[in-house]
């Protein structure tokens, strides 16, 4: 029926959302949620927040954190050396394992903060005082598809909702003609494919939306009428049609849902054609963020960047990135560290840098939260000659803006940085702390499912205070 109304957006599209169970539940108030079944309806917080939308970059593949923002000198000191000489050595993903490695890239402190970083990202160095860096992230899952299940939805099982469907489910969107989760895909869908952005057991509507940054960011978005008015009365028949149905059947939330969802993509087709028309920005932001780079991947991670800070600046709630293909197998680096970590870093060091400072600029950053994340870390050791295996026991991640302490180390791993000593953290407390920064408490935030109160914390999670500004 989206077809015919000139609204469809194949694979890519909102859904109707799915029975009664949607919308059970109430608000940070106490108030009934099933009397307003609007899913992109602002809904009050638990209490104040400090953000109040989320840039989630996330880095497929498990990024090094011996070669970002974790240096170890004792790598240097023994590289080339057996590691199960200088520590228990765990079973990793392919059991190859080499001396232990150290960083092909020099480490420099930066800022007032001082905060060490690697020279794989000079632009990201130059925002260091208002990043958090955790070094003490750990993940219970080593292989890909397991771990990015457990990154985005706090649960290594295929299914569970994705946390930028939880943060939508609880906030709903300051946007009414945009999708409230939208995902920025620049070529490569991470293992575990949609499932990292679907919403689980939660409403349909829940569910992130995948625009691509170039060329045509969503199927189906150009309407098949040859007049606007024609459109709204295809539109207002179907909607007279569901409602002369409803009238006779009751009330049915997979019909006055599916009326809303015709509005949105109706909405959509004007806002996203607007909001991917970058001509409006000024030639030395673009230059900036690489948008005229030599390098295809930066050119698109640029992209990525510039669209994201623009859905926030139109209220979208939760926005995330994914990396561009950059020949070489994402953060994977199993082999070849230095080419990987090179073109990886390339294409994404200085759009994000240029995110930063955007933001900071316009007085943005403040109410965003920016985390930067990939799923675990790698080994302090080779995997064969010049590669690294997965770590899931000690990686870094950092957060930015929305009411995070910059210019502050979070953490610790042991002096090769194999595992953490200090200051452990899992998902459920990086997911916990992401939700009390949008004002929501991650107890509370329930849906009933199966017979239980389903949240995205499960049993578990901690809010990080230390890092709160």
């Amino acid at each position: 029926m989206l077809q015919q109304c000139g609204m469809g957006f194949g694979g890519f599209a909102l859904q109707a959302l799915l029975g009664d169970r949607a919308f059970a539940g109430f608000d940070a108030n106490g108030v009934d949620r099933t009397v307003s079944l609007d899913p992109f309806a602002p809904r009050a917080t638990h209490f104040q927040p400090r953000a109040k939308n989320v840039i989630f970059l996330y880095m497929d593949g498990g990024v090094s954190q011996v070669d970002s923002f974790d240096p170890k000198p004792m790598l240097d000191k023994h590289d080339g050396k057996d590691p199960g000489q200088m520590f228990k050595v765990e079973p990793t993903q392919f059991n190859n394992n080499g001396t232990l490695l150290k960083s092909p890239w020099a480490f420099k402190q930066f800022g007032q903060s001082g905060i060490p970083v690697s020279e794989l990202f000079p632009n990201v160095a130059r925002q260091v005082d208002d990043l958090c860096v955790i070094r003490s992230m750990t993940s219970k899952f080593s292989e890909h598809t397991n771990a990015n299940y457990f990154l985005h939805t706090g649960s290594g099982l295929q299914g569970r909702p994705s946390m930028g469907a939880w943060v939508t489910y609880g906030l709903g969107s300051m946007c009414q003609d945009l999708p409230g989760f939208v995902v920025l895909n620049g070529g490569l869908t991470p293992p575990g494919g949609l499932d990292n952005f679907n919403s689980g057991f939660l409403p349909a509507s829940f569910q992130g939306s995948i625009f691509r940054p170039e060329n045509q960011p969503v199927a189906n978005i150009t309407p098949q009428e040859k007049s606007p008015s024609s459109q709204r009365s295809k539109l207002d028949l179907l909607a007279k049609l569901d409602r002369e149905h409803l009238s006779r059947a009751g009330r049915h939330d997979n019909l006055e849902s599916a009326i809303r969802n015709y509005e949105m993509a109706y909405k959509m087709q004007s806002a996203i054609p607007e909001l991917m028309d970058l001509k409006s920005e000024p030639d030395y932001l673009k230059t900036a963020y690489g948008l005229d780079h030599k390098n295809d991947a930066t050119r698109i991670f640029g992209t990525e960047c510039l669209v994201a800070r623009r859905l926030v600046e139109r209220g979208v709630r939760f926005i995330e990135l994914t990396c561009p293909n950059v020949g070489s197998d994402r953060w994977d680096a199993h082999g070849n560290l230095r080419d990987n970590h090179s073109k990886n870093a390339l294409a994404v060091d200085q759009p994000i840098g240029a995110l930063l400072q955007d933001l900071k600029e316009r007085g943005m950053l403040d109410e965003t939260l920016v985390l930067w994340s990939g799923e675990f870390g790698r080994t302090p050791f080779a995997q064969g000659r010049d590669g690294r295996d997965h770590n899931p026991f000690a990686f870094t991640i950092w957060m930015a803006g929305g009411g995070v302490k910059g210019g502050t180390i979070y953490g610790e791993s042991d002096e090769f940085g194999y595992h953490v000593v200090k200051g452990k953290l899992e998902m459920h407390d990086l997911h916990a702390t992401m939700l009390h920064l949008l004002g929501v408490d991650h107890t509370r935030s329930t849906f009933r499912f199966g017979g239980r109160d389903m949240r995205l914390t499960d049993v578990h999670g901690n809010v990080l205070t230390e890092i709160l500004a």
